[in-house]
């Protein structure tokens, strides 16, 4: 199953479930489609054009809310996945708190770019994370 925009189901439970007072680090995990696929007219682009369209339009989105991308780059293969399994690009993008990317998404500016996104992916994980205390074990 191709998985491109979260449902409110999902959001619901993962804002439920993050810890409102630390950052929070969401991975994003990106397939693209050779083509972009608008719902409405548009310039020729393929799926990667399109995602950076949608980075470029969004980094206002991210900046206002105090987020910031602290990696990104080219996925180059897994080690432990289904043999079906690729990403094309991995992202990750440091949170002040889910509330703060609760804001971002819900906001109006950022409802204007996400259709960037949707026509660029073929497919996608948007995973949210917090640090733990203590040691790995």
């Amino acid at each position: 199953m191709d998985a491109i925009n979260p449902t409110p189901e999902q959001l619901q439970k993962v804002l439920a479930d993050t810890p409102k007072n630390q950052p929070v680090v969401m991975l994003n995990l990106l397939r693209f489609r050779d083509r972009a696929s608008y719902k409405e007219a548009a310039p020729e682009l393929s799926g990667r054009e399109a995602y950076g369209l949608y980075m470029q339009e969004a980094a206002a989105c991210v900046k206002a809310v105090g987020a910031e991308v602290i990696w990104s780059g080219r996925s180059v293969g897994s080690l432990i996945a289904p043999p079906d399994e690729s990403w094309d690009q991995v992202l990750l993008v440091r949170y002040p708190s889910i509330d703060a990317f609760m804001a971002m998404i819900e906001s109006t500016e950022y409802k204007g770019v996400v259709k960037h996104r949707t026509a660029a992916l073929e497919d996608s994980r948007l995973v949210a994370n917090v640090e733990e205390g203590g040691q790995p074990g």
